[in-house]
């Protein structure tokens, strides 16, 4: 495949544009073999910037363990035709290592290299299930190369209707 015939993903995330319900689950000990998860419910709300080649994401959740505030900003490369995913926690003030990859069939899947406790592993995260008012997110890590992932985020996304 040549350059000039690669899919102008640009509008990839314009599914998402607009306000959310959000279900988030959190492994609360990655890489540790805890099973303990947390819960908290909230909202989510995607803005259109340039004209879809960015978006930024506002996720705003409660629960038992406590509140989570997150951002992300999405960024789409045309001449790599690939999404980078940066994400950053109010608690921590700077935003993370950029996910990187794109959309295919209808399921979103981004890769990056992390150190986590002291060692490199792979994180990866898949937007699937993707329909006009939900979709599903999974983040996973890889300690052994990509032989073996362990999800340890899962949210649910619904849209939030105008009244």
């Amino acid at each position: 495949m040549t350059p000039s015939s690669h899919r102008d993903g640009q509008q990839d995330f314009d599914f998402e544009i607009g306000s959310w319900k959000t279900q988030v689950k959190r492994l609360v000990h990655p890489l540790s073999g805890s099973h303990a998860w947390a819960t908290y419910e909230g909202t989510s709300v995607v803005r259109k910037i340039w004209d879809g080649r960015a978006n930024l994401v506002e996720l705003e959740a409660d629960g038992p363990s406590g509140h989570l505030e997150l951002l992300s900003l999405r960024l789409y490369n045309p001449d790599a035709h690939q999404w980078s995913l940066n994400v950053a926690s109010s608690k921590g003030g700077a935003l993370g290592v950029p996910t990187v990859g794109g959309f295919s069939n209808g399921r979103g899947e981004f890769v990056d290299q992390e150190i986590f406790n002291g060692r490199a592993i792979l994180v990866r995260f898949v937007i699937s299930d993707i329909k006009p008012d939900s979709c599903h997110f999974e983040q996973a890590f890889s300690a052994d190369g990509g032989k073996t992932w362990e999800v340890n985020w899962i949210a649910t996304d619904t849209r939030m209707t105008s009244s």
